[in-house]
């Protein structure tokens, strides 16, 4: 495995924090307009922070080919544009009160403007990447770029309608799981890093291997985020910790639990999931404490971490001009498994 110093994580950490406040630059120019309580309402997620993770890939990815940062910083704010938009949608399903540490969108504006207001940031995504193919003045790549996301668009549909039919069944696979993740989350990190790639006039092969790479990171990377929504610390997290509990969801910690617990304790634990919003703290804590008992955590960093090992041999097949933005993305890699929210 490719080290990691401390140096690189350092670097990667200031690098994002740059394109992390130069995509929010971008991003509040695009969301500019009226009536003004609708794009507060649009802005909101975004001013309470995140990670800004698929921007950040959409730019390295983009450098590895030899794309100018600035227009890897537009496409990557098509990218996260795109994301917050799903994610205003999926608090509205959910009934998430609290995401980034605030009020969801759907609680402070109510769920009428909360959908419009998803509805224009899914708009504004598309907007931000006609403007890269105006910028960079080639209109190819730039439709090559907007066909890219309208796939991720479909996918992360389809990922989220199986989501919620898990919900309702007990006889969901891990196949069935894995190939619901990588719908629902990889499937926009692999968008991230191809049209990154893409308008950076990268060949066929090089795509296919960044694709390769973005696939198992988005997988690890949801499979992190099923273990944080179980044994994260919630005000790291800036949400409620056992929201995947609450709301019945199929995760991989789930499925590992109900295989390997005894006859009672699966009964049990299908019980509380069953309860969804009416579950005490308490029952979400005993939940809790089944899917630890039955090495679900274990499994589940151990699986993740096989996906990472995947995303590395990927990565490190490819042929880069600029070699320090694929060391940075073996770090964001790195960051990913190692994360605590």
């Amino acid at each position: 495995m490719h080290e990691v110093s401390g140096d690189l994580i350092s670097r990667m950490l200031d690098y994002a924090k740059k394109v992390a406040k130069m995509t929010d630059s971008f991003m509040l120019e695009l969301l500019s307009g009226e009536p003004q309580y609708l794009y507060d309402a649009s802005k909101h997620l975004i001013l309470a922070g995140g990670k800004r993770l698929r921007p950040l890939v959409t730019v390295l990815a983009g450098r590895m080919y030899g794309l100018p940062e600035e227009l890897g910083v537009k496409a990557g704010a098509a990218v996260e544009l795109f994301h917050t938009f799903t994610l205003v949608h999926d608090d509205i399903m959910d009934r998430d009160e609290m995401r980034r540490g605030v009020p969801t969108v759907h609680v402070k504006w109510g769920e009428s403007t909360a959908i419009l207001a998803g509805d224009l940031l899914y708009a504004k995504a598309y907007e931000a990447l006609i403007r890269v193919g105006e910028d960079a003045g080639d209109y190819d790549r730039g439709f090559a770029a907007i066909k890219q996301l309208t796939w991720s668009a479909v996918t992360v549909a389809e990922g989220q309608a199986l989501d919620m039919d898990f919900e309702r069944r007990w006889d969901v696979s891990v196949g069935e799981y894995l190939k619901m993740i990588y719908k629902k989350t990889a499937a926009l990190f692999r968008t991230s890093m191809v049209i990154g790639a893409l308008l950076a006039g990268a060949d066929e092969e090089e795509i296919e291997k960044i694709a390769g790479f973005a696939d198992n990171i988005g997988i690890a990377f949801q499979i992190k985020d099923d273990i944080l929504g179980v044994f994260g610390e919630e005000k790291i997290l800036g949400k409620p910790v056992y929201s995947d509990i609450r709301e019945g969801k199929k995760t991989i910690l789930v499925l590992h639990a109900l295989q390997h617990l005894s006859e009672k304790e699966a009964e049990e634990l299908k019980r509380i999931l069953g309860l969804k919003e009416k579950a005490t703290y308490e029952e979400l804590r005993r939940a809790a404490e089944l899917i630890e008992k039955s090495g679900a955590r274990e499994y589940a960093e151990k699986l993740a971490a096989d996906y990472v090992r995947r995303a590395e041999e990927a990565l490190y097949s490819t042929s880069p001009k600029d070699l320090e933005a694929r060391d940075l993305l073996w770090a964001v890699a790195t960051y990913v498994i190692q994360r605590r929210k």
